[in-house]
């Protein structure tokens, strides 16, 4: 298993061991102590299954009180996955990270706590899976406009399938600060 992190260094790819051969392949998703030895420590409580067409975006989401660090992975088609920086006093504050996850090449993103999080599909249809450190909560979801153009997210689509609570998600600026997580460094 290989991890490398991103631009922003909380937010990371996982290359999980794929065994390939005639018959397809085979990999392990999630082994809990290989990723405790890579540092990657989170205790994942819920699992995600989401289908999505062609154009399809979902997000930006979060959940504040209850915040939730996702380890996302495509098992059918191809997705552009997003994770936003918003806790407020980070030195990476409102950065994102955009990765391609797909089928074919098996990667993960681990999107930290305290992050915005989205993506959109790019194959006909997307089969993602993703597992979450705390459960929904529907009273704490939050969400931030996906085109906020304080953050210029480079999307590869221009006129996305959005549910219509995502489409009347607030922009970044327009969130209280009471809206928006603590950035808290390492001790």
């Amino acid at each position: 298993m290989k991890v490398v992190p991103q631009s922003i260094p909380e937010v990371l790819i996982i290359e999980p061991e794929v065994h390939r051969d005639k018959r397809g392949f085979s990999m392990e998703v999630y082994h809990q102590m290989r990723y405790c030895q890579s540092r990657l420590e989170q205790t994942f409580v819920q699992d995600n299954l989401s289908f999505s067409v062609q154009g399809a975006l979902r997000g930006l989401h979060y959940q504040l009180r209850n915040p939730q660090a996702k380890l996302v992975q495509v098992l059918k088609g191809a997705i552009f996955d997003v994770a936003v920086d918003i806790r407020l006093g980070s030195p990476t504050f409102g950065q994102w990270v955009g990765i391609y996850l797909t089928d074919d090449n098996s990667r993960q993103t681990l999107v930290p706590e305290g992050f915005a999080h989205g993506f959109c599909a790019l194959s006909k249809t997307a089969i993602v899976i993703y597992k979450c450190t705390d459960f929904y909560d529907p009273e704490d979801d939050g969400g931030i406009l996906w085109s906020d153009p304080t953050l210029g997210i480079h999307w590869p689509v221009k006129e996305p399938l959005l549910s219509p609570k995502d489409s009347r998600n607030p922009c970044i600026r327009d969130l209280s600060p009471g809206q928006l997580p603590v950035y808290q460094s390492e001790p």
